[in-house]
């Protein structure tokens, strides 16, 4: 009987970033070479995703079409974009709804806050504290208008409503929506949120 093949596990390696001192800044994400897709800076410090979930993909998905669909002229709608917020801080929303003047080109990887209009986190397991506590906070601190936080619930999107209140630079909470997304700002909004499995047009 012949002796059992040998197999030689090949190692790999990963050459991680080493920050500076006093951490990364917003420019750097361009400069960078070979980080993750998506990114993002939070405190001079790098973020990186981990891999989406079915639901966080088609509640994007979703999101983005319909507000594509009902924007008005003005304003564009992109996902997955990052906001230099400031120096230490480019964060990645979801979803991005801004003015239709900002986008400079295929080239473009990042919106300056006074650019934003709506910015939508949609909630995962490994983001919880980033998306309900500290990037509301950083994006009302730097102006974004209306924000969104989008959790799942057997199965389907529930939407948290806010809006910036400009004196103190915070956060209102203003609904929360189940099913039937129905808002007046920042435009007239409806989204079926029982749709998120279902084809365009698709009943």
């Amino acid at each position: 009987m012949s002796a059992a093949p040998e197999y030689e596990l090949e190692e790999q390696k990963y050459l991680w970033p080493i920050p500076p001192e006093g951490g990364w800044t917003a420019d750097d994400l361009d400069r960078i070479p070979g980080l993750p897709p998506h990114t993002e800076l939070i405190d001079g410090t790098l973020v990186f995703m981990s891999p989406q979930t079915a639901f966080h993909a088609r509640t994007m998905r979703l999101l983005e079409n319909a507000l594509w669909e009902q924007a008005p002229d003005h304003l564009d709608v992109i996902r997955e974009m990052t906001i230099k917020l400031d120096n230490r801080n480019r964060p990645e929303p979801d979803v991005l709804v801004f003015s239709a003047k900002a986008n400079t080109g295929p080239k473009q990887t990042w919106f300056r806050p006074e650019d934003i209009v709506l910015a939508v986190e949609v909630v995962s397991p490994d983001s919880e504290d980033r998306d309900r506590e500290v990037k509301p906070r950083k994006y009302a601190a730097a102006g974004v208008k209306y924000f969104w936080r989008v959790e799942e619930s057997d199965g389907l999107p529930v939407v948290y409503t806010y809006e910036l209140d400009p004196a103190t630079r915070s956060y209102v909470p203003t609904g929360l929506q189940r099913e039937n997304l129905s808002v007046e700002y920042p435009f007239v909004i409806a989204i079926d949120l029982t749709a998120i499995n279902r084809r365009p047009g698709a009943h």
